[in-house]
């Protein structure tokens, strides 16, 4: 099993979750986050004074899926993220030892 977690444009939050809908992908879990790469923020001015932004709003999408849908997830999350400019994202994948659902007792890939 793997662990998804792309960091995406507020934007493209639809869009992304539509893809993968669209591949079978039961739950996600989706959280409000602030940061920066090479963005780097930005200024904008306020009430005459200009300060600088450090942290951009992004949302941050968490999916567990069997192995064999790593790679139509990644593509499908590129393909609904990517604007093209900078500032689209990442996306970190990592390997899940076990999962365990709480209401079943199920575990494993059952438990997804």
């Amino acid at each position: 099993m793997k662990k998804v977690e792309a960091i995406i444009k507020p934007f493209k939050l639809d869009e992304v979750k539509e893809a993968l809908q669209e591949l079978g992908v039961q739950g996600m879990t989706v959280m409000e986050a602030k940061g920066y790469g090479r963005q780097k923020g930005h200024t904008e001015l306020y009430r005459g004074a200009e300060y600088v932004v450090d942290f951009l709003p992004k949302i941050k999408v968490e999916i567990v899926i069997a192995d064999d849908q790593l790679e139509p997830v990644l593509e499908a999350i590129t393909g609904a993220a990517r604007t093209g400019r900078i500032g689209d994202g990442k996306i970190f994948v990592s390997e899940i030892s076990n999962v365990l659902r709480i209401r079943t007792g199920e575990s494993g890939a059952q438990a997804i």
